[in-house]
């Protein structure tokens, strides 16, 4: 339904839609269901130009208000350095479709976002990105939000997907949300430190362990992820934008 929604409304750049229109009540329905919103935006622009109605009781925020700075203010400061690198990514995913003139991509997280009564839910955040012509040449963002704070807990630390496969453009199941970060919050935790150049031994002093669970924490890393070195593993996350 959301293809629909974007063969119908990409060529006017998603701006002055009916909110009556068929199409977008049928939307509207389906997001209620699902616990749901949605926005369409044209990011090299940066501006958002269609909120569904569902935004106020999902994240307290009326549909005409959104902008990207309700999202970025609404996540919880455990999550906020995940969103500045999926934002990053997301913004670099754009340019290259954009140089490309052509393309789509999809990027998608879960971070825990404030909601409507002030607490936090945690969401699963899909973003489809395509290349657009008309009404002008740009890169259009498709943006759900989902409350999957009821589903089941993702056997990793949390989910995380970039790339072309656009069967991952769905509702979210299991095995959806079983994409991601293989680590553990510990085991990401060594890498990053890793990341900004500190010695085993350092890490050991900076965590309080032992340069003994240091060693076995990398070499579980390594089993997790498949590399040979946690080298490899930093570049590979850095390019997805995990990093």
């Amino acid at each position: 339904m959301f293809y629909k929604f974007i063969e119908a409304y990409a060529p006017r750049g998603f701006k002055g839609i009916d909110r009556n229109d068929a199409l977008v009540l049928e939307l509207e329905d389906l997001t209620e269901n699902n616990n749901q919103f949605f926005f369409a935006a044209d990011i090299i622009q940066i501006k958002i130009n269609f909120t569904s109605n569902r935004s106020i009781q999902i994240i307290g925020v009326e549909p005409n208000e959104i902008s990207p700075y309700h999202f970025l203010e609404a996540t919880h400061p455990d999550d906020i350095q995940r969103h500045g690198l999926a934002r990053a990514k997301l913004f670099s995913l754009a340019m290259e479709l954009f140089i490309a003139e052509k393309g789509t991509a999809l990027l998608s997280a879960n971070l825990k976002v404030r909601n409507s009564e002030g607490g936090y839910s945690n969401h699963l955040i899909q973003c489809y990105l395509f290349y657009s012509a008309l009404p002008i040449k740009t890169v259009y963002l498709i943006q759900i939000h989902t409350d999957i704070e009821s589903f089941k807990k993702s056997k990793n630390a949390y989910h995380y997907y970039v790339g072309n496969d656009l069967s991952n453009f769905r509702y979210p199941d299991e095995e959806l949300l079983n994409i991601g970060n293989p680590l553990s919050d510990r085991e990401f935790e060594i890498v990053k430190l890793i990341a900004t150049g500190l010695s085993s031994e350092q890490v050991a002093a900076q965590l309080f362990l032992s340069i003994h669970t240091i060693n076995t924490h990398r070499g579980n890393i390594l089993t997790k992820t498949g590399f040979n070195t946690i080298s490899e593993l930093i570049i590979d996350f850095q390019k997805r934008g995990l990093l």
